[in-house]
């Protein structure tokens, strides 16, 4: 057998996909870089998947495709000259072990373990999500990218940190493609109903639907839901399915840009079947060209589900010596990325790649491109400049002046009401947010039509550069203060936090609103955990230590930390 030392020497994985409705195989040549695909696909009669009939297909689809990988593997074998006779056509065989519908998934890991037992090969159980995000990384070339993983059952922004992919963001109900389907099915369209609105779309006018981003999280249901009673009330079809796409896709470009600002990222990658849709695509090719940013979006092939993916992962981590032994290759249906220990990689390359270092914009969310690092930026008649997430901020006379610029890739009409919405927000809430004692920079002048704001400065650097457990502490206490006055600030990432020498500022109130309700309040906290698991080395400490501040603090803290107990388990593989 092949020695796993280098990733060559595995010539050739052979990988088995079954985790809803594609039964596939593939065979991966390293030597060459080449991916061989086979793929029988599950289509219902009506309606979405239908668990017991995608087990019925995948127990008859998977035995002739795993056969024809194979038939493929012992053709490409003959031309090797270092392989005798009796070697093996594959060195390793890899299945996707999770997460996905729990029949189907069993029945591909059934055949994964019979064909490397036959072969006496190593085993591999693949996270699904992960080799979304893997095929992507390793094609595009990209050291430290940011994912958006964009599918049936998921929505989520990856990024890797110390040994793991840390969630930063993700849908907090239902997964975007099955949200566009229950919208489908209420139509009496087919499964799969993405590329039907997108064809629709196309068509259509714009309709404002609800937009639903918290931090770098989604929420879906209510879209859904109010694009069926805008189609029930008579609004034509084809302009609910443009108001569909242009918010849904909108969302998860705007929660891929701030993911890329909160990580100081400049490389994204796009995995999931949804990810085939051409509007959402655009997108984020326009919003990575305005911030500088690089997008790699691979073939199709390698969106939709596939076992080309799994191979290529799966040679990735059989070279690293992360096999299993059959007796512990049980499949795990809820298998989330966030679990797997990365074993094929370097340690922390956002270690040189901007992660943790410089200043930050005072009043947002931005990387500095110039200026100093401390201390008030532009003093003297100087100005510098810096990008955000959303806004673009300008340092001159020891004051912060924040613009929304318009955000090309979203409707125009929908672009308009989010910037002069969240100008007037901030203002107010940074305003009242002070009067209840919680250190924010003054606001000096606002102009909603050309949704600017002008700030004092505050701060030396922002959180994400100086992750300590007092400063932690203090915007638990932070948090406290405000979710007792009624006021949620909607956004507390790491780099939504200056921090100086004797205090601690809450700054960029846009995504911030009025709420009692203990479930806003909880997800305010759930916001801040998901940046300290994506910025701070012991994330799990400082977490500890922010609910601790906040339980000391808040009246209300028992019954909002029990809910954020019920936030943090509804992720979609929990």
């Amino acid at each position: 057998m092949a020695s796993t030392d280098d990733p060559r020497d595995l010539r050739r994985v052979l990988g088995i996909e079954g985790t809803a409705w594609a039964a596939s195989a593939a065979v991966y040549d390293a030597a060459n870089d080449a991916v061989t695909i086979e793929t029988d696909a599950y289509r219902p009669d009506s309606g979405g998947i239908h668990p017991r009939e995608a087990a019925e297909h995948m127990s008859d689809a998977v035995p002739r495709v795993v056969e024809r990988a194979l038939a493929e593997a012992r053709e490409q074998a003959r031309g090797d000259a270092d392989r005798g006779s009796d070697d093996p056509p594959v060195d390793a065989v890899a299945f996707s072990r999770g997460p996905g519908l729990g029949p189907c998934l069993r029945i591909a890991g059934t055949a994964a373990r019979a064909v490397a037992r036959r072969l006496d090969v190593p085993l591999v159980g693949v996270n699904h999500m992960v080799a979304h995000l893997e095929v992507g990384r390793h094609r595009s070339g990209f050291s430290a990218p940011v994912c958006l993983n964009a599918s049936g059952a998921n929505a989520h922004v990856l990024a890797y940190r110390n040994g793991k992919y840390r969630m930063v963001g993700e849908t907090m109900d239902t997964g975007v493609g099955n949200a566009i389907d229950k919208f489908t099915r209420h139509l009496g369209w087919s499964h799969p109903g993405g590329p039907k609105v997108e064809r629709r779309a196309r068509e259509g006018e714009y309709h404002e639907l609800p937009y639903v981003v918290k931090g770098m999280d989604f929420s879906f249901s209510g879209i859904t839901s109010a694009a069926k009673a805008a189609v029930d009330d008579g609004v034509p079809v084809a302009d609910v399915c443009r108001g569909l796409e242009e918010t849904v896709f909108a969302m998860l470009t705007e929660g891929s840009e701030r993911a890329l600002s909160l990580t100081g990222r400049n490389e994204l990658v796009l995995g999931g079947g949804v990810g085939q849709n051409d509007r959402l695509q655009r997108m984020l090719g326009e919003m990575c060209d305005q911030r500088g940013a690089d997008l790699y979006v691979p073939e199709d092939r390698f969106l939709r589900d596939n076992a080309g993916m799994i191979a290529v992962l799966g040679a990735k981590m059989a070279a690293a010596g992360d096999t299993l032994a059959v007796a512990d290759s049980g499949i795990d249906s809820d298998f989330r990325p966030d679990e797997v220990p990365v074993t094929w990689r370097e340690a922390d390359p956002e270690r040189s790649a901007g992660g943790g270092a410089g200043a930050s914009e005072a009043a947002g969310e931005a990387e500095p491109t110039g200026g100093r690092e401390h201390g008030p930026a532009g003093e003297d008649g100087e100005t510098t400049t810096q990008q955000g997430a959303e806004a673009t901020v300008a340092f001159v006379d020891g004051r912060v002046v924040k613009r929304r610029p318009p955000r090309t890739y979203r409707h125009p009409a929908l672009d308009e009401r989010l910037r002069r919405e969240r100008t007037r927000r901030e203002a107010r809430l940074t305003s009242q947010a002070r009067r209840q004692g919680v250190p924010t920079p003054v606001v000096r002048d606002v102009d909603v039509r050309e949704a600017t704001i002008t700030f004092g400065y505050v701060g030396d650097c922002d959180l994400r550069a100086a992750p300590d457990a007092e400063r932690v502490r203090a915007v638990g206490r932070h948090l406290a203060a405000l979710h007792d006055a009624g006021i949620v600030h909607g956004d507390p990432t790491t780099r939504n936090v200056r921090v100086g020498e004797e205090r601690t500022y809450l700054i960029d109130f846009g995504l911030g609103y009025s709420s009692r309700d203990e479930e806003d309040h909880a997800v305010d906290l759930h916001v801040f955990g998901r940046s300290l698991d994506g910025t701070a080395d012991d994330a799990e400490r400082l977490r500890a230590a922010a609910e601790a501040a906040y339980r000391e603090r808040s009246e209300r803290a028992d019954a909002v930390l029990a809910r954020l107990a019920d936030v943090e388990g509804r992720g979609r593989y929990r």
